[in-house]
């Protein structure tokens, strides 16, 4: 895409073709604010193109080179693709890139689960939390009958410990598993189903 000043209008073309046909950026998706701008700027820069002796030539040539490479990234950003700036005042080509796309900050899920599985296909919620819903109480269930076992037959600190080395020597594995497409649901409910049993943990051990 090739931006240039035509007469007192701002015309816009296919890049290195010299019989493709020039179009106003009305007609393109730039919105009416900007087209308008592109106009406004080539009015300005005709302009001092037919009057180059006036007032400060140099410091007028420049203002209106800097203000058509920022209507040219904001068309290169606009149209997703290089424009080729051509200068009003020197005729010199300028090529303005589009900006880099912007990166987005993960979500927890995401961070927590990783990246959606790169075939497209959607994430099972329903089927995983019910799974994770089972393996919970599974894991809370165990839990909590290896707390009840242990208070009977020693102190509440040593199954406050008990359950702690429990907790910690699954959470490795645990955050390992947490992108694993199916394991991570077991991974989640088992992470969920600790965390909770902890409760029952320290009722029963104070």
């Amino acid at each position: 895409m090739e931006l240039r000043v035509r007469g007192e209008r701002a015309v816009l073309k296919g890049h290195g073709g010299a019989h493709t046909r020039e179009i106003d950026p009305h007609t393109l998706a730039l919105g009416g604010e900007l087209a308008d701008a592109l106009h406004e700027w080539a009015r300005v820069a005709a302009a001092v193109r037919r009057v180059p002796d006036m007032g400060e030539p140099g410091q007028a040539a420049a203002v209106v080179s800097q203000r058509g490479r920022q209507l040219a990234a904001r068309v290169a950003a606009a149209m997703g693709s290089a424009v080729h700036y051509v200068d009003p005042v020197t005729e010199e080509l300028l090529i303005v890139a589009p900006p880099p796309p912007r990166r987005t900050e993960p979500t927890l899920a995401r961070r927590l689960f990783g990246a959606p599985p790169a075939d497209g296909q959607p994430t099972p919620w329903g089927t995983g939390l019910l799974v994770a819903g089972f393996i919970a109480v599974v894991v809370i269930t165990a839990m909590l009958a290896l707390a009840a076992a242990l208070a009977a037959e020693v102190s509440g600190w040593l199954v406050l410990l008990a359950a702690l080395i429990v907790t910690v020597g699954l959470a490795p594995s645990l955050w390992l598993a947490r992108r694993l497409p199916i394991i991570r649901w077991v991974a989640l409910g088992a992470a969920a189903g600790i965390v909770l049993s902890w409760f029952g943990v320290l009722a029963i051990a104070l």
